[in-house]
């Protein structure tokens, strides 16, 4: 006897062998049960999940000789010839090689004449985004008041295809991807009916693989336990799909987590033998560090996919919130711009070293030479009376901007500096670009020996990068010309930043060039004779 593919030799007999379709598999049984039958029923979806298999269950339900039902009995002779493809009144169309408006008319001149063996006379009409307009329009009439013993059946995997009008006629079911777990369920069942060794990862790589379709994740099963000769291993399952084992990538994200460039060019060297395909890597890698995201928030979170959970919640354990984001992130970029590099396996090393590079962290102070001046004391700004700190104009910031930065102070000691007012430090350390925006959004909260705790504004939170980190340091050790340590946190402060402060400012100054402008003689003189008129947006400051 000839082999039989697995996708035909377990194809569902009944409503309740259907994989993952159980909305429409509802629907369609209360109806079969109440006698609520359309008479035409359109079903909608990807390929492989059982767009034809209901259809011909649905037919068998119509035709079984114990009575319309939606548990067909699969013994009598209608439900053995329609499973055998034999029964002579269902008839299976393929729209795509029969799209001419004359085999339509054809396939429809048998519609008034009633079923030879059968309750109904069932048209199965697959792919039928194929047909043409002709065709459609042959049919449009037929579908909408056919004979009470006729029932069709459309199935197609392109609904936008079909005309409105032909939509409107039909009762339509879409029929939804199969989750990944359900589909490694059903294989895992149909191994064990089979009676051929395998293993749990290897099943679930094939159901991965099917992407949603059960027919094509079974194919892919038949094309396993062939190379296996008979078995479906992990290993074999991974040559010959040609995909990446999971623990592979999970060592990469290992030495992403401890930090060290050498284990991680290692790792990436070793992944280069066996010749991967590195976008498929990138999403593996973005899909277990989607997986690491969801464990730090739900720490009992599990998932069948995982191929070794422990050494998940190990790696979801030691690598950071913030660093699984940014890796996330890094990974998604890689996926763009790897078409571009010239050598596949150089651009997945720049991905992996960029992850490593970008991550954030704490910046050590460096050291300061000894000839570099020393800024004064604590105790010797503690000796002289504080002045009174007001918030100082946007023309006074400008002209101390304007000025030669004075020069350090001599101090003998190294005690912790004094800042007195942060608005006036920061105009002073005249910062550019990233940094500068940094220093003006924050707030100097506290000051405990030679270290610095700023306040950001969480709008701002962008601005933290590690070189406007470094380099708002480095400004600060010049100025004061001693070590300085800086901590920065993001929160809302009870104090207004200096950006605040000079939008406030601006704002005021505006309001009042607005008024003078406003109560100008000779701006209201041009209002009265020639209905002129201000415009708000063509009032430009001098630091706009």
């Amino acid at each position: 006897m000839s082999y039989q593919v697995l996708a035909r030799k377990w194809r569902p007999r009944t409503f309740q062998e259907v994989v993952g379709q159980d909305h429409v598999v509802r629907t369609l049984s209360n109806a079969l049960n109440e006698q609520r039958l359309h008479h035409a029923f359109l079903f909608t979806g990807t390929r492989g999940v059982g767009k034809t298999t209901i259809a011909r269950i649905l037919a068998k339900a119509l035709n079984c000789e114990s009575g319309v039902t939606a548990t067909p009995c699969g013994v009598c002779a209608a439900c053995r010839e329609i499973d055998e493809g034999r029964f002579v009144d269902l008839l299976e169309v393929d729209a795509a090689s029969r799209t001419g408006v004359d085999d339509t008319r054809e396939l429809l001149e048998n519609v008034p004449y009633a079923p030879v063996r059968g309750r109904y006379k069932v048209y199965l009409i697959d792919e039928v985004h194929m047909f043409s307009r002709s065709s459609f329009n042959a049919l449009l009439k037929t579908l909408e008041e056919p004979p009470p013993h006729v029932k069709f059946l459309l199935a197609t995997t392109d609904p936008q295809r079909l005309p409105v009008t032909v939509l409107s006629r039909c009762l339509q079911f879409n029929l939804k991807s199969v989750p990944t777990g359900l589909i490694a369920k059903h294989l895992g069942t149909l191994l064990e009916r089979e009676a051929i060794p395998h293993e749990i990862p290897a099943v679930r790589l094939l159901a991965r693989a099917g992407m949603g379709s059960v027919r094509d994740a079974l194919s892919l099963l038949d094309q396993a336990i062939a190379f296996g000769n008979g078995q479906v291993n992990l290993q074999e399952v991974n040559a010959m799909l040609g995909t990446l084992d999971q623990g592979r990538v999970l060592t990469l994200l290992e030495a992403l987590a401890a930090g060290d460039a050498g284990d991680l060019i290692h790792a990436a060297a070793e992944l280069e033998q066996t010749a991967p395909d590195y976008m498929a890597v990138l999403a593996e890698l973005t899909t277990l560090l989607q997986h690491m995201a969801l464990l730090q928030l739900v720490p009992d979170h599990t998932d069948e996919e995982w191929d070794d959970p422990e050494r998940m919640r190990r790696l979801a354990a030691k690598i950071s919130p913030e660093d699984v984001q940014l890796f996330y992130q890094i990974a998604l970029l890689g996926r763009r711009d790897l078409p571009l590099v010239p050598e596949p396996g150089s651009g997945f090393e720049m991905i992996l070293l960029r992850m490593l590079c970008f991550r954030p962290g704490e910046i050590e102070p460096v050291s300061v030479a000894p000839s570099r001046p020393r800024a004064a004391s604590l105790n010797e700004a503690q000796a002289t009376p504080k002045p009174d700190v007001q918030t100082p104009a946007p023309a006074t910031i400008r002209s101390a901007a304007a000025q030669p930065r004075p020069a350090p102070r001599q101090t003998e000691d190294d005690s912790p500096v004094l800042i007195p007012a942060w608005d006036v430090l920061v105009d002073q350390l005249q910062l550019t670009g990233m940094a500068q925006q940094l220093a003006l959004n924050c707030t100097l909260q506290r000051q405990e020996d030679q270290a610095l705790h700023l306040l950001l504004a969480p709008a701002y939170a962008q601005t933290r990068t590690r070189n406007a980190e470094e380099r708002l340091r480095t400004a600060l050790q010049d100025h004061f010309g001693k070590p300085l340590r800086l901590h920065i946190r993001i929160g809302e402060a009870a104090e207004a930043t200096p950006a605040e402060r000079l939008d406030q400012q601006r704002t005021e100054r505006r309001n009042t060039a607005w008024e003078a402008i406003n109560n100008d003689p000779n701006v209201q003189a041009l209002r009265d004779t020639f209905g002129a008129q201000v415009k708000p947006d063509s009032l430009s400051l001098d630091d706009e």
